[in-house]
């Protein structure tokens, strides 16, 4: 392989990596932001007022840097011979567990900052964060989470330029 082609290769690759954390950050920012906005206005009408406006980018960031490291490391490449439906599931619990302890350790954080207390903060996360969000939040997580990995799934079976092209190119173009 030439010195050219090699580079063109490379070059290939990390654009398309960097296109893949484009889209997985746009949908989960889209994904958190809708769900911090319905909890914001959830707690707006009891008179619960919060100032969390940049959390939902943070926690695309960090879940879809989780999400391309779990793809370097190929946590699932052990079922991509199975029926579509067992790596999509599969990958759902991996990251619903994933984005539930991010959740967690944000909480924490967060109420260790407020109290300065571990102990205190812990206690918060438990009896108000988790009872106030945690079946609500979770069944959110993983209804989201389902389309997102069915269509990452598609996208390595099929390929993803011909899935790309099923999405922004007529169909009358695909083959």
């Amino acid at each position: 392989m030439t010195a050219h082609k090699e580079n063109r290769t490379l070059k290939h690759k990390l654009l398309n990596g960097l296109s893949e954390n484009v889209v997985n950050v746009l949908y989960l920012t889209i994904f958190f932001g809708v769900f911090t906005a319905a909890r914001r206005l959830t707690l707006a009408h009891y008179g619960i007022y919060t100032d969390d406006y940049f959390i939902a980018l943070i926690k695309a960031l960090v879940v879809a840097r989780v999400i391309k490291v779990g793809a370097f490391l190929r946590f699932s490449r052990r079922y991509e011979n199975k029926p579509l439906i067992v790596p999509v599931l599969f990958k759902v619990a991996l990251f619903v567990v994933l984005a539930v302890l991010f959740d967690a350790t944000e909480g924490l954080v967060k109420g260790v900052i407020e109290t300065r207390s571990m102990a205190v903060a812990f206690d918060e996360l438990i009896h108000n964060h988790f009872s106030k969000f945690w079946l609500g939040g979770l069944l959110i997580v993983i209804i989201s989470f389902i389309p997102f990995f069915m269509l990452k799934e598609l996208s390595r079976v099929m390929g993803n330029a011909k899935f790309r092209d099923l999405f922004l190119k007529s169909s009358k173009r695909i083959s």
